[in-house]
C-alpha cells in the first residue's frame, strides 16, 4: 500500500513524458533556454562578439543607406583602407610617434601618481592639506592651459607627454588614496605589533588591499593620458595621428579618418591588456 502511494505522489508531482504533448514540449523548451543561459554564463566573450557584431552591422546599414557618405563610412569600406592608410606618406611615423608618447606619457603618470597617492593617503595632514588642491586641478578642464604647456615644452613629442601626464596622474591619485582610506586601522595594528617594517607593511598590508582601486586608476589614467596626447596632437602638432585626424576630416575622407582611430583604439586596447595581465598577476591571491 505504501509503494502504491508513494509511486502516485511521484506520478502527481511529475507528470509522465507522452502524457500531456504540450506539457512535455514547454518542459523541454525551458530546459533548453535553461541549458543556453548556462552556456553564456560560462562564455561571456560569446555575448560580447555578438554585441560587436550587432553594432557593426547597425553601424554598415546606418551608413550605407541614412546617412552622407562624405561623413561616415560603412564598416566594410573602412576595413578596406587599412592598407591604403598604412601607406599614405607619413602615417607610419605618426602611429609610432603616438605611441612613444602615449607609453611614455602612460608610465610617468603611474610613477608619479602611485607615489603621490600613497603619501597623501597615509599622512592624514597631508591629505588634509594637499587633497582639496589635487581635486580642485583634477575638476579643472586642463584644454585651457595647453598653450602654458606648448609655451614651456615647445611643439613636439615632450608637450605631448606633458599634456598626457596632465590628464591621466589625477585620476591614479584619487583612487591610491581612496583605496588606502579603505584600508582596516586593525591589520596596520596588527602587522605593527608583529614587528613588522614600514617597508614589509607597504609591500604585504597596504598595496594588496589597494591593488583594485589601484588598477582602476590606471585605467581611467590611461584614457586621461590618451585624451591629452591628442588633444595637444589636435591643436599643435605637425605629425603624430592627431595630425592626420585633423587632415582626413578637412578633406573628407572618412574611411581613412575611422581607420585611423580604429588604429588608435588598437594601441589604447594594447595597453589596456598590459594592465589586465598585470593586474592578474598581482591579485592572484585574491
Amino acid at each position: 500500500m505504501t509503494s502504491i502511494q508513494s509511486r502516485g505522489v511521484a506520478t502527481t508531482a511529475r507528470p509522465r513524458e507522452g502524457g500531456n504533448p504540450a506539457l512535455d514540449s514547454r518542459l523541454r523548451g525551458d530546459e533548453r533556454m535553461k541549458a543556453a543561459r548556462t552556456f553564456l554564463l560560462r562564455h561571456p566573450g560569446i555575448v560580447r562578439l555578438g554585441a560587436v557584431i550587432v553594432i557593426l552591422l547597425a553601424w554598415e546599414i546606418a551608413a550605407r543607406f541614412f546617412m552622407d557618405p562624405l561623413f561616415i563610412s560603412p564598416p566594410s569600406r573602412v576595413f578596406a583602407s587599412l592598407g591604403a592608410v598604412l601607406h599614405t606618406e607619413g602615417i607610419p611615423n605618426a602611429l609610432r610617434l603616438t605611441f612613444f608618447e602615449l607609453a611614455v606619457g602612460f608610465a610617468i603618470a603611474v610613477a608619479a601618481g602611485l607615489p603621490l597617492g600613497l603619501a597623501l593617503g597615509l599622512q592624514p595632514f597631508a591629505r588634509r592639506s594637499f587633497m582639496p588642491i589635487v581635486l580642485l586641478v583634477y575638476g579643472m578642464p586642463k584644454v585651457t592651459f595647453l598653450p602654458l604647456f606648448i609655451l614651456f615644452f615647445g611643439i613636439g613629442p615632450a608637450s605631448k607627454i606633458a599634456f598626457g601626464v596632465a590628464h591621466g596622474i589625477f585620476p591614479i591619485i584619487v583612487t591610491v588614496v581612496a583605496g588606502v582610506q579603505g584600508l582596516k586601522p586593525i591589520l596596520l595594528i596588527s602587522a605593527r605589533s608583529m614587528g613588522a617594517s614600514r617597508r614589509h607593511i607597504l609591500r604585504w598590508v597596504i598595496f594588496p588591499h589597494m591593488i583594485p582601486s589601484f588598477f582602476a586608476g590606471m585605467r581611467l589614467g590611461l584614457s586621461g593620458v590618451l585624451l591629452g596626447v591628442l588633444l595637444a596632437e589636435l591643436y599643435v602638432s605637425t605629425a603624430g595621428i592627431g595630425y592626420f585626424t585633423t587632415m582626413f576630416t578637412e578633406n573628407f575622407q572618412p574611411a581613412k579618418l575611422f581607420g585611423l582611430i580604429a588604429m588608435l583604439a588598437a594601441m589604447a586596447i594594447v595597453l589596456n591588456e598590459i594592465v589586465r595581465r598585470a593586474e592578474h598577476r598581482f591579485s592572484r591571491w585574491r
